[in-house]
């Protein structure tokens, strides 16, 4: 069984920054494609950012593009998804999920096994 736990979540002002870690339990994380969505009570849950299982390729949401960043370590088993420049439209639960099929990532949610249980991120002044 692969469990992921996102940490590093909060209220942060607009404008500022946050830093999402999800660290996961699988030996072999190098064998998993990895991606950020996030969700509210309001919309479906939406597409941020994926990477590839050796970190050399990232894909990013329309609205994560140029404001997210998308980063791995094998060694540590943990992804983390930098969030700078939020807006109050970020707010949301961002979920970490665990791709064990496909090799590069994808948008496409179903692909995706394992999701870790959520860290709210609340951006609000």
């Amino acid at each position: 069984q692969v469990q992921l736990v996102e940490s590093g979540g909060g209220l942060v002002q607009p404008g500022g920054s946050l830093r999402l870690s999800c660290e996961v339990s699988r030996r072999t994380f190098s064998g998993l494609a990895m991606g950020w969505f996030r969700q509210t009570p309001e919309q479906e849950r939406e597409f941020v950012a994926a990477i590839s299982r050796n970190g050399g390729t990232a894909y990013y949401g329309g609205s994560a593009r140029g404001r997210f960043t998308i980063s791995r370590d094998n060694a540590k088993n943990t992804v983390w998804l930098q969030v700078n420049s939020l807006e109050p439209e970020d707010t949301a639960v961002y979920y970490c999920a665990a791709d064990p099929t496909t090799a590069s990532g994808n948008s496409y949610a179903p692909d995706y096994e394992y999701w870790g249980q959520g860290t709210q991120v609340t951006v609000s002044s």
